[in-house]
C-alpha cells in the first residue's frame, strides 16, 4: 500500500512513523546486496504528497541495491537503550520516482528540513508498505502490527506475562 492508504487506514502507526522519522532525521534501510547479503544504509525519509519518499545519491549502493531488488526494510533510528521512545519498522518495496512534480515537492521538503537541495540527478524512491510495526518498551510500553489483511491491531508486547 501506498504511505496515503496507511495514513487513511492506519492514521496512528503512520503518525508515530513519521514522528519517530522527524525526531532523528533518519531512518535505517535495509536492502540487499547483489550476493543476496543485507546492507543496512542510513536514509532521510519524508512523507510527501501522500508518499513516504526515500532520496538517495546518484549511484549510491543502496540506491542500486533497490535498482536491482526492491524488498526493502525502514526502521526509525532508536536513540536510547530503553527503548522507550519506540520504533518504527515498514516493510515492503521501493518504487523509484519519475514524476518530476514529486521530485520537486520532494526536494523542497528537504531544502525546508535541512537546508539543502539535492542537486539533480538524485535517486528518488516511493515506498510501497507491505506489513509494519511498532514497539515501545518502559512505562508506556505498547506493540501495533498492520497488515493489509488485519488492518492494525495491538498485540502481545514481550515484556507482558503470558496468560498461561
Amino acid at each position: 500500500m501506498r504511505w496515503w492508504e496507511i495514513e487513511a487506514s492506519a492514521p496512528e502507526l503512520a503518525a508515530l512513523a513519521v514522528e519517530r522519522f522527524a525526531r532523528t532525521g533518519v531512518a535505517m534501510l535495509g536492502t540487499l546486496r547483489g550476493d543476496g547479503s543485507p546492507r543496512i544504509s542510513p536514509c532521510e525519509v519524508y512523507a510527501v504528497d501522500g508518499e513516504l519518499c526515500l532520496g538517495m545519491m546518484w549511484r549510491s549502493r543502496k540506491a542500486l541495491d533497490l535498482l536491482r531488488d526492491p524488498r526493502i526494510v525502514v526502521h526509525s533510528a532508536t536513540c536510547s537503550r530503553a527503548g522507550d521512545e519506540g520504533d518504527v519498522k515498514l516493510y515492503g518495496v521501493a518504487v523509484e520516482v519519475g514524476d518530476p512534480v514529486l521530485r520537486e515537492r520532494y526536494a523542497d521538503t528537504l531544502e525546508r528540513a535541512i537546508d539543502w537541495r539535492p542537486p539533480e540527478p538524485f535517486h528518488l524512491f516511493a515506498l510501497d508498505v507491505r506489513r509494519a510495526g511498532f514497539i515501545s518498551f518502559g512505562e508506556a510500553r505498547r506493540a501495533l502490527r498492520w497488515t493489509p489483511e488485519r488492518g492494525l491491531e495491538a498485540i502481545r508486547h514481550p515484556d507482558d506475562p503470558t496468560s498461561g
